[in-house]
């Protein structure tokens, strides 16, 4: 949306009235529409400052019965009404950068107009409207703020300017796809650069030595619906059970907007990274086609995003319950561990067969139920293995080791 979109507006009117007039579109010679245009832009830059002005086009055209003059007026409010539509086309991109920066009207000290439509009453009563009665700053040239803006970022980027801070910040979420095919963001979008992020992640299998870390772009919460960034493996991890290694992984996005990410087991210290300097090469556009992407394919998402979550805790809740049998032995009454061995082969069913949501819920209740059981029936038994026993684990925790509140339940698939 710019200022060709009311210029047509005043194109459009003129040249309807002149057609019901003298039956001749003007649009439809180059010549005269080029001339229509131009007087188009006139008027509307005269109309933000007077309430009506004068279009005078003389000899536009000829028929057979001679030359034809184009002489109309125009009002501020007709070109108002014309253009009432655009004008509403406004709100949503301020409504959303309002609400992705977190602030409301009261929070804004003062708006700076860009582009010289913002000229136009229209718009700065439309801002006025959005910011609770603030009159716009009006002591910048809207048609050279961008290019004033811009010159002052690339002179803090070089150091020459020092009394200057400017914020920019990330256009899209930063995060890692996990297990069940999932973005899981790490940093979100609108976050504040230069800035740093670390979460700890663990492991989908037992005894698993290596992961596969594909950094993502994007507001998807499936992982191949964003824009994958960069792929790197980390080798050299401590055998062990599902969920009990720790990998911090760190996103560390510089004032110049390239990422570096990283990965690093805590027990062994094994390390790799990752740098990318084109995170930030894709152009506005781009960047607004993959938000509203996400905005359309939000209800998909959110479903898709809770049927991977409810499949990973029933897993783990499965492994779990699998992993207490073998560790109590005979110490599970025959009808019990039958019971629990049908549930945990119905809940790898279900995850197999990717069951509705209420039946994974359905099995995840019941598998906790048992699993309760089996605590409980191991503390009576030998007062070994009761809640809080680093070898029972967490009941649907997932990847969150025993004990640690910081790990995030979300696994790295195995390669």
């Amino acid at each position: 949306l710019g200022g060709d979109d009311f210029d047509r507006r005043i194109v459009d009117q003129l040249a309807d009235d002149f057609k019901s007039e003298n039956g001749i579109d003007l649009r439809q010679d180059a010549q005269a529409l080029q001339r229509l245009v131009e007087a188009a832009e006139r008027a509307k830059i005269e109309l933000s400052a007077v309430t009506q002005t004068q279009v005078n086009l003389p000899f536009i055209t000829a028929d057979a019965n001679g030359p034809k003059h184009l002489v109309m007026t125009i009002t501020r409010a007709t070109f108002e009404q014309l253009t009432q539509d655009l004008l509403e086309r406004c709100l949503g991109p301020v409504q959303q950068a309002m609400a992705d920066a977190k602030v409301t009207a009261d929070d804004i000290d003062e708006v700076i107009l860009v582009g010289g439509s913002t000229r136009m009453p229209a718009v700065q009563s439309l801002v006025r409207r959005l910011t609770g009665g603030k009159d716009p700053n009006m002591t910048v040239n809207p048609d050279e703020v961008v290019a004033v803006g811009a010159a002052i970022q690339a002179g803090v980027l070089k150091g020459e300017v020092q009394d200057v801070l400017l914020l920019d910040v990330t256009p899209l979420s930063l995060g890692l796809e996990t297990l069940g095919g999932v973005n899981t963001r790490v940093i979100e979008r609108n976050t504040t650069i230069p800035a740093r992020r670390s979460e700890t992640f663990s492991t989908a299998e037992d005894n698993q030595s290596a992961v596969d870390i594909v950094v993502l772009q994007g507001e998807r919460e499936r992982a191949a619906d964003n824009r994958a960034l960069g792929r790197f493996r980390l080798e050299g991890i401590r055998p062990a059970r599902r969920g009990e290694p720790q990998i911090d992984v760190t996103f560390d996005i510089d004032a110049n907007g390239i990422v570096n990410v990283s990965a690093r087991d805590k027990d062994t210290g094994a390390e790799q990274r990752i740098t990318i300097s084109e995170s930030s090469n894709l152009d506005q556009a781009e960047v607004e086609r993959m938000i509203q992407d996400a905005e359309r394919n939000r209800a998909e998402d959110q479903r898709l995003r809770q049927e991977v979550d409810a499949r990973n805790e029933l897993d783990s809740i499965a492994y779990q319950v699998e992993r207490r049998l073998g560790e109590l032995g005979d110490r599970v009454p025959s009808h019990e561990r039958s019971r629990a061995e049908m549930l945990v082969a119905d809940a790898r069913q279900a995850v197999r067969d990717q069951a509705p949501l209420d039946r994974l819920r359905e099995l995840t209740g019941e598998l906790q139920q048992v699993f309760h059981s089996l605590q409980a029936a191991a503390g009576a038994n030998a007062g070994a293995g009761a809640p809080g026993d680093a070898s029972g684990g967490q009941p649907g925790g997932g990847a969150q080791p025993e004990g640690d509140d910081d790990v995030i339940d979300a696994d790295f698939t195995v390669s």
